[in-house]
């Protein structure tokens, strides 16, 4: 057997115990960039955003490289059961739905949804307010689920798009009455841009379990429990070192953090 030579013992002290204690190299994240100010793609390519810099926080604290995957929303949860990736990254609230196919980490954040119409139109959360109506979603989120489920029974039109950005062109151009989305993405995404000028939230917030979940969290395969707990005490490490709240203030005016 070839000895270590008293270099190699250095060098092998020398290492972050993190990774001596079996922490990941190389994380793989799933990110669809097209959900500003979460996750975008800058004008050089790179993908930035709230989600994007949380993640390399929690790399860093494992002493790991971030690597990210684009994927679109839709298709996240099958390609990380393919191990295209190692977990999802990407605004993914943890409802019991998703729960039945993936596991999650503990929470990064609250996710309350809410519909975005023409300022002074007065629509509700309800089948019986959005009957006619044509309410565009993103394809695969959570606010599709719940839309098909409790509007369109009732004679609301679901009209499904690929990205976020999408349903707000439609949305601006006339061609939706209204867009259902997480309310701090409508915020930031839209609302306070120049295209969301006379666009305004209606109608009270959704907080069904089905929508809100347990949160937005990252999601991870059933079968990896150990990338689960090293990222959940990478969590808890940014939050009580005050990284998250410093990446928090660079993004929003308020804690996304919620109670």
């Amino acid at each position: 057997m070839k000895r270590l030579t008293f270099a190699s013992v250095l060098l092998m002290a020398a290492m972050p115990c993190a990774v001596m204690a079996g922490s990941p190299q190389v994380i793989k994240f799933g990110v669809d960039p097209t959900f500003p100010p979460f996750e975008s793609k800058a004008p050089d390519g790179s993908i930035v955003g709230f989600d994007v810099e949380l993640g390399k926080a929690i790399c860093a604290d494992l002493h790991a490289k971030c690597e990210w995957v684009e994927q679109s929303f839709d298709g996240m949860i099958p390609a990380l059961k393919a191990r295209k990736f190692d977990a999802v990254l990407s605004a993914m609230v943890a409802t019991p739905v998703r729960r039945e196919q993936i596991d999650f980490t503990n929470r990064l954040y609250a996710g309350p949804s809410r519909l975005v119409a023409r300022a002074g139109v007065n629509l509700q959360p309800t089948a019986e307010s959005l009957r006619g109506k044509r309410i565009g979603v993103q394809q695969g989120t959570a606010q599709e689920a719940f839309a098909r489920q409790e509007w369109a029974p009732g004679g609301a039109n679901i009209v499904t798009y690929q990205n976020q950005d999408q349903v707000y062109e439609d949305l601006a151009n006339g061609r939706l009455d209204a867009a259902f989305q997480p309310v701090v993405q409508a915020d930031l995404g839209f609302l306070k841009l120049p295209h969301g000028k006379g666009f305004a939230f209606v109608g009270t917030e959704v907080k069904d379990r089905r929508v809100s979940g347990d949160g937005v969290a990252i999601g991870i395969r059933k079968d990896d429990h150990v990338l689960a707990s090293q990222i959940n005490q990478a969590i808890a490490n940014i939050r009580k070192s005050g990284e998250y709240d410093r990446i928090d203030r660079k993004y929003f005016d308020f804690d996304i953090y919620g109670e």
